[in-house]
């Protein structure tokens, strides 16, 4: 069976788990509220202080869905509690990140400095010039928008400049070397 999905998901003082027909649930915390619609498939049960997933049959697909399930709820349940966050690194000779109002303005050696603006639900804050914070309640929509931003200037293996994760290593390369 999924080791995954036979946990129970502890659900912590002032947070509500709601799961309405066609398993979508609702879960509420001090942060805010997820909605999520979850596959028909599984049963989820709120007993008590936890969260019980259960799966009808142990055919492949059953027990994928089953793990990604109890992972989800789990992900919307620290999310409302903690939030998530993710870290970039802005490195290079000139770029730099600044904030005005929801506006995140990136210069990163192009011809024109790029604006994005922060998407509902996610706040970036900079720490210096040179680091962005990421932050929000929902994992995927962090996740995804951290990586939208990383993509306006990936860093290159030569010098190791653009826009990288905190936790990230470049494999750096060797660079050419002058004739003899």
């Amino acid at each position: 069976m999924s080791r995954i999905g036979r946990l129970p998901i502890a659900i912590p003082a002032g947070v509500t788990v709601d799961v309405a027909e066609n398993n979508k649930v609702t879960v509420k915390g001090p942060k805010g509220t997820l909605e999520r619609v979850l596959p028909e498939e599984m049963e989820i049960k709120v007993e008590g202080a936890e969260v019980v997933v259960s799966r009808p049959s142990d055919l492949k697909r059953m027990k994928a869905l089953h793990g990604l399930t109890r992972t989800l709820i789990n992900n919307m349940v620290i999310g409302v509690t903690e939030g998530y966050e993710k870290k970039l690194e802005v490195n290079g000779v000139g770029y730099r990140a600044s904030k005005a109002g929801k506006t995140l303005t990136l210069n990163l050696g192009y011809s024109h400095p790029v604006e994005m603006t922060d998407p509902e639900g996610i706040e970036t804050v900079l720490d210096g010039q040179n680091i962005i914070i990421v932050k929000g309640i929902d994992k995927e929509k962090v996740g995804q928008f951290a990586a939208e931003i990383r993509d306006k200037r990936r860093p290159e293996p030569y010098k190791g400049k653009g826009i990288k994760y905190a936790d990230e290593t470049i494999r750096r390369k060797v660079g050419k070397t002058g004739k003899k």
